[in-house]
């Protein structure tokens, strides 16, 4: 596994700068291709509209998304005209109803796709339907980053939140270029099963393979001692002094867990540290 191309979305002016300038480190760090899509998203809901006046309202929001689109392409050339990294800038204008069609087409070519936390204060609406599109139709992988830090993430220490699922396992396979590179790589087994393969020897499988492919696992079982998944691996990492968190995304329905919360939103809402997802 290579990252030959790296994506990043652009969405908005005020997370362009670092989002950007994180995504293009990545790209020099890997010798890849960096496909910064510049998108205006018309946020409104053309439900909202009287019958009457809707072609010209609809008509209306799209060209401001379009002037949008075109002043996130301007700051992003002055950007990188610098750049080392070879680097295109696609424009694009979708509405929020067609969002995932547009996110798709480009995610389903990416090796990586980098983008911002979703959530939190000044978070555009676009960004949760964004990643999760990237994630589930585009089938690619998802760095999502911390609000804070200059620099792309270059980790010396990753905790691998290991389930034995599927989307677990579609993280690890991801995540391979950062976990060869890294000195220490935790595999982390929470309440590992009873029954099973596995039972005698968790995570045992996945170090041997990841020790096949140049890593240096080093596997640790703990308890769930506090009641929520994200908890104990979010203290691991602390712990541990890692770098970045490998997981799986999304191991129950996306209602589930916009309805009860799950350890993929949690995460999302709480990591101050990088986080590589996969479903």
């Amino acid at each position: 596994m290579q990252y030959k191309t790296i994506q990043t979305f652009l969405t908005d002016a005020d997370t362009l700068p670092d989002l950007l300038a994180r995504s293009e480190q990545l790209a020099e760090r890997f010798d890849a291709h960096l496909d910064a899509i510049c998108l205006g998203v018309d946020r409104t809901q053309t439900g909202y509209y009287y019958a009457e006046g809707s072609a010209l309202l609809v008509q209306e929001s799209l060209t401001r998304a379009e002037l949008e689109a075109q002043a996130l392409e301007r700051q992003a050339r002055k950007i990188l005209t610098s750049s080392a990294a070879r680097w295109a800038l696609p424009t694009e204008v979708a509405q929020m109803i067609d969002l995932g069609r547009h996110v798709t087409a480009h995610a389903g070519f990416a090796d990586l796709v980098v983008l911002p936390r979703p959530y939190g204060d000044g978070r555009g609406i676009e960004l949760e339907p964004l990643l999760e599109a990237a994630l589930f139709d585009g089938r690619a992988p998802i760095l999502v980053l911390p609000d804070s830090g200059a620099c792309a993430p270059r980790p010396e220490t990753i905790v691998l939140a290991w389930n034995e699922s599927p989307q677990a396992m579609a993280a690890a396979r991801a995540a391979l270029p950062f976990l060869r590179a890294a000195k220490t790589v935790h595999v982390l087994v929470i309440d590992p099963p009873t029954h099973g393969p596995g039972r005698s020897d968790p995570g045992g499988m996945l170090a041997n393979w990841l020790a096949r492919h140049g890593a240096r696992p080093r596997v640790q079982v703990q308890a769930r001692t506090l009641p929520r998944i994200s908890d104990v691996i979010l203290r691991h990492a602390e712990e541990v002094g890692a770098g970045m968190v490998v997981m799986g995304a999304y191991g129950h329905s996306r209602f589930r867990e916009a309805i009860l919360g799950g350890a993929t939103r949690e995460m999302l809402q709480k990591a101050a540290l990088p986080v590589l997802m996969a479903h």
